[in-house]
């Protein structure tokens, strides 16, 4: 719709103009102002521009689709909508983000479901006083216990930082990409 009523007012404006010169009017001095006037709007519209490029790539090399969950400049949401100009997110908590689709090419494009399964890395602390491999015997027990984590792949536990109050664990099962909260929520309460 933006183009065709700018491709209209564009159409008419030229129209007006050549009426004008059938008349015998001037028209060089009104095609400098119009010419003026356009450079003026373009520049005003310049970062819209650029959003409208950004969409059109986003549109033909496909980084994401709708209802997929990525990450955009520190957003993760569902892509609800992809629009020429905005990307509609939808976060867990159900706020609406809308991105411009330059920022979003400008930066990185975390796409979380765009694969069939994910790595689901989490960390998990205990403290100094707590036994090393009953702790990871723990958590291997309760990854175990998930329906949703893939048991095909391994389940990594591995102690990854000696903290000022804590021994911390890097935990990491892999799951389907549309398990990803479901297995992370689980292994966080459980």
């Amino acid at each position: 719709p933006f183009l065709a009523s700018m491709l209209s007012g564009v159409l008419k404006l030229g129209l007006v103009l050549f009426i004008a010169g059938m008349f015998g009017f001037e028209t060089t001095s009104l095609v400098a102002v119009v010419g003026a006037l356009t450079f003026a709007v373009g520049m005003a519209l310049q970062g819209n521009l650029g959003n409208f490029a950004s969409g059109v790539m986003i549109l033909l090399f496909k980084p994401y689709k709708v209802g997929d969950l990525i990450k955009v400049n520190d957003f993760i949401g569902q892509v609800a909508e992809i629009q020429i100009f905005n990307t509609l997110l939808l976060t867990p908590d159900n706020r609406k983000i809308i991105i411009p689709n330059g920022s979003i090419t400008d930066g990185a494009i975390e796409n979380i479901t765009g694969q069939e399964t994910i790595r689901v890395d989490m960390t998990f602390g205990i403290s100094y006083d707590d036994d090393i491999d009953h702790a990871r015997h723990t958590i291997m027990d309760t990854a175990l216990s998930c329906e949703k984590i893939l048991k095909r792949k391994p389940i990594d536990i591995f102690v990854t930082e000696l903290a000022d109050s804590s021994v911390n664990f890097a935990v990491r099962p892999w799951c389907n990409s549309e398990d990803y909260w479901d297995v992370y929520f689980f292994m966080q309460e459980n």
